[in-house]
């Protein structure tokens, strides 16, 4: 009678349980056994080694990822397929339009080409930041044949490099897209965890902008002041508010007599729609603010004018209610106010910004005055107050050495200190009142 000892390593019986391993004809170990499935339910899954501590390994880690409540991935497909069927069944219904069609962008030109040819529940950390790493040093006129559509090339084609490659603001959008749609397979139980967000790519530097300064400010608003869009100028300098806010501002949304305006949509054109309402950029977005003096006045101007305006179009005159409208009372499409504010800026003598360095422009100016950080916060709508302590970092570092710099002539010599008493009379920027 054989006892334990003689049976054959192949055919030792395990525990209920444990699952099976035996020794295929191939020579190679199989191990198979049952594990968590999506929906709750079981399935058999089989492993493989070259020796049987190896295939016994692999089953072990299985049932023990089983046996903590994670399912076992059921993903065959790739990872382009799993980024068709998410922007097609899941982001279109999630994100703004403008939103989805970068992000399909996204995949198309660089996600695909890369991880997607990896089998979805086969892709690893590793493969990640190998691709991230390859997608920063390549150049990408090389990389997507740019240059071989070109009539006289540029670069590879005509045997000289330009180097050009991804920013690293470009680099952390495409690695926050494929970290969101593998956040959706984990959701779905496709994946049991996601592997991108285990990747680091650094903190990018934010994008710099050059907001205008006091003098700056008032040049441009001088040279537009003849313009029938003064208003609308006048209104994004004091109040910061986005170009899509301005342009969907609807005259139902001011109440001239206390003098507030309510943020309630933004208008921006689209591939499918054309020129669309859609709600704020969040939820933070949607807010009351105050209006200064001198917008209630332009405000007010700027509606006797929209009347004579639309008394002079007559039929062909389209009412939509708008505050900022053309001379035939259409809404006004934010590429054209780009221009307009180009040609003004031009015009006033000042260098080109973008139209958003309007609200960055108010911002500094108000920061400058001493206004307290959380005031500004809820006049820009930001969700949250780190957005603008980060933001503005620079400007506040500048306010705090000019502090610190008052303070250290303060506390020198008497007579350093009685000389700037006596010659300046204003208060310091960190202190100073908001006019």
């Amino acid at each position: 009678m054989a006892t334990p000892r003689d049976t054959p390593a192949s055919r030792r019986v395990r525990a209920n349980g444990d699952g099976t391993v035996y020794q295929r004809k191939d020579r190679r170990w199989e191990a198979a056994g049952y594990v968590l499935a999506p929906g709750n339910t079981r399935k058999r899954v089989r492993v493989y080694g070259t020796t049987r501590k190896e295939a016994l390994a692999k089953l072990t880690e299985k049932i023990a990822a089983s046996n903590r409540g994670l399912p076992v991935p059921s993903a065959q497909g790739s990872v382009a397929a799993y980024l068709t069927y998410w922007l097609d069944a899941v982001a279109v219904h999630q994100l703004r339009e403008n939103t989805h069609t970068r992000y399909t962008a996204v995949a198309r030109l660089y996600l695909i080409p890369g991880p997607g040819r990896k089998k979805l529940a086969k892709l690893t950390a590793k493969d990640v930041r190998t691709w991230l790493n390859q997608l920063r040093t390549t150049c990408q006129c090389c990389t997507r044949g740019l240059d071989t559509d070109r009539d006289e090339p540029l670069c590879c084609a005509a045997g000289r490099c330009c180097a050009r490659r991804l920013s690293p603001l470009t680099l952390a959008y495409v690695h926050s897209v494929l970290k969101s749609a593998l956040e959706h397979a984990v959701r779905e139980e496709e994946i049991p965890r996601n592997v991108a967000r285990n990747v680091r790519t650094g903190t990018p530097r934010p994008r710099r902008f050059e907001p205008l300064t006091a003098d700056e400010a008032r040049q441009f608003l001088t040279s537009a002041h003849e313009h029938r869009l003064h208003a609308l100028f006048e209104l994004a300098l004091h109040t910061g508010l986005r170009k899509g806010e301005l342009l969907g501002l609807r005259w139902e949304d001011l109440d001239l007599d206390t003098g507030t305006a309510a943020i309630r949509r933004t208008l921006q054109r689209t591939g499918t729609g054309g020129l669309t309402t859609l709600p704020t950029k969040t939820r933070a977005s949607e807010r009351r603010i105050a209006l200064p003096a001198r917008c209630l006045r332009s405000l007010k101007r700027h509606h006797e004018e929209q009347q004579r305006d639309r008394d002079t179009a007559g039929a062909e005159w389209q009412h939509n209610g708008y505050v900022f409208t053309t001379p035939q009372g259409r809404a006004i499409d934010p590429t054209n106010l780009t221009r307009t504010f180009t040609t003004l800026l031009r015009k006033a003598g000042l260098r080109r910004i973008r139209f958003h360095d309007l609200r960055h422009s108010t911002a500094t100016l108000l920061l400058e005055q001493g206004v307290e950080l959380v005031v500004i916060k809820e006049l820009l709508g930001h969700a949250h107050i780190g957005v603008t302590a980060t933001v503005y970092a620079h400007v506040r570092l500048r306010l705090q050495r000019d502090a610190i710099d008052t303070l250290s002539t303060t506390l020198g010599s008497p007579a350093i200190a009685e000389t700037v008493s006596a010659d300046g009379d204003e208060r310091p920027p960190c202190a100073a009142l908001v006019r």
